[in-house]
């Protein structure tokens, strides 16, 4: 038996889910789990209660060749607690399931405001002007202490231009306050040097940075002339911060040619990261925008390419991205916040963290509280002015039946025949925009796109 399946039996055993639930309730306002972690951070013998989370621990570090020392290290950091917390919490609710589902999201995308300063042609929210039922600054604090309070480890401010929310940094402070990891996705007009040192003091460890081509592409795909020297600026100022900058790209008809260039701009201006955003149908963005499966395909294995062969992590909202990895035998299997390297019996683990992780992995929020599976998916679930406590918000997350239908890849049209559907199983989002029905093909995957072809020349 290899370790992989010998710690998801452990895992997933009766008992020891059963003692998992008992640490995740509170003991007051700290939940047991936090106790151990204490108490195991110090390097201290636990016993009674603790002691089967104690072997699941161990067991998981033999397994996946770590060891004590180096997980002693990584739990000093808060978001780091949240998501090994959060990750237990979910062996206790949901067991060991394929794809994994963690006791809370792991990252709440919150569109904070639909102010913004550019008319992008592909924007998926619409923005321009503010919405009159935009929360409250004194809402928006209860959202945050409702989402910390659920255990989220990560907040990603979006929009619209969440620089031109006049509370931002206020919220932003907030949030990092709480231990939440945070981070922002901006079109970077605004950020010149003083809003990238003042964006570091108040927490924010991420900025995301929108660049969709070269000069003249960039500036006719915003919808204003003129802004491109600022986004290379605000990238640069972003970068001599001292913050991790990504730049992302939305893959659209339109700037398909000028993409790779990015990529080549990407690596020249020594940015850490580079997000290949996955273009879905929404809002502004219309259907005669969109590439066929095989000009998509081409750009992920462009990109995979990269990844192999540069110090950028190369991402991809695109959830193939990890088909592609596995069909060229690669040790590296990319997920849509990070490329680990699976070797040998660990590659099994990219069947639990690999594919599409809407309602699962993270959710988005609206400016004025909505919730929805992903910000490209314009499906409400709730408001989180609808929950009181984190509590609650579990509750929704572990209850909601869309949620649960999105998290079970076996019920997909087409999908959830493939072999590939635990770390793919298609964009939710994307069969949505084209079908209505979120459990349909998704026809962005050059896969799906083949058979269904054959059935309309059948």
């Amino acid at each position: 038996m290899n370790p992989v399946t010998l710690f998801s039996l452990i895992a997933s055993n009766p008992l020891t889910r059963k003692s998992i639930k008992k640490l995740i309730e509170r003991d007051g306002k700290v939940i047991k789990l936090e106790k151990f972690l204490n108490a195991y951070l110090r390097g201290e013998n636990v016993d009674g209660e603790f002691r089967i989370l104690q072997h699941l621990i161990e067991s998981g570090l033999k397994s996946f060749g770590a060891d004590k020392a180096a997980l002693r290290e990584k739990l000093q950091n808060s978001y780091w607690r949240r998501g090994f917390i959060s990750v237990l919490r979910g062996i206790a609710e949901f067991g060991i399931s394929r794809p994994f589902i963690p006791g809370a999201p792991f990252l709440v995308v919150w569109d904070v405001t639909y102010a913004c300063n550019l008319r992008c042609r592909h924007c998926y929210s619409t923005s321009g002007k503010p919405w009159k039922d935009e929360l409250s600054t004194s809402e928006a604090i209860r959202a945050i202490d409702v989402l910390a309070d659920a255990g989220v480890t990560a907040i990603a401010f979006s929009g619209g231009e969440p620089l031109l929310r006049k509370d931002f940094f206020e919220l932003a402070r907030h949030a990092s306050r709480q231990g939440m990891y945070v981070a922002v996705a901006t079109n970077g007009t605004l950020i010149t040097r003083d809003v990238a040192e003042k964006m570091k003091e108040c927490g924010i460890g991420f900025v995301q940075i929108s660049l969709d081509g070269r000069k003249v592409i960039h500036d006719k795909f915003r919808g204003i002339k003129g802004i491109y020297e600022k986004v290379i600026q605000g990238i640069l100022n972003a970068r001599d911060a001292g913050l991790v900058t990504c730049i992302s790209t939305t893959a659209t008809a339109l700037n398909f040619q000028d993409i790779e260039k990015v990529m080549d701009l990407a690596e020249e201006l020594g940015v850490g990261w580079f997000m290949l955003y996955n273009f879905i149908p929404a809002g502004r963005g219309s259907f005669e925008m969109d590439l066929s499966a095989e000009e998509r395909e081409r750009l992920l294995r462009e990109l995979w390419r990269r990844t192999e062969s540069t110090g950028i992590n190369f991402m991809s909202t695109a959830p193939y991205y990890a088909r592609m990895a596995l069909q060229s035998d690669s040790q590296v299997i990319p997920t849509h916040f990070y490329n680990p390297e699976l070797k040998g019996d660990l590659k099994k683990l990219a069947e639990f963290i690999g594919g599409c992780g809407c309602g699962r992995f993270y959710i988005a929020m609206r400016a004025n509280g909505d919730i929805e599976p992903c910000v490209f998916f314009p499906l409400k679930l709730a408001n989180i002015m609808e929950f009181g406590s984190g509590e609650d918000f579990l509750m929704f997350w572990r209850e909601n039946r869309i949620l649960k239908e999105l998290r079970n890849k076996d019920r997909i049209e087409i999908c959830g025949k493939c072999r590939y559907r635990y770390v793919c199983g298609g964009c939710r989002a994307r069969a949505y925009a084209y079908f209505r029905d979120y459990l349909k093909p998704d026809p962005g995957c050059v896969i799906v796109s083949r058979i269904l072809e054959q059935r309309v020349e059948a």
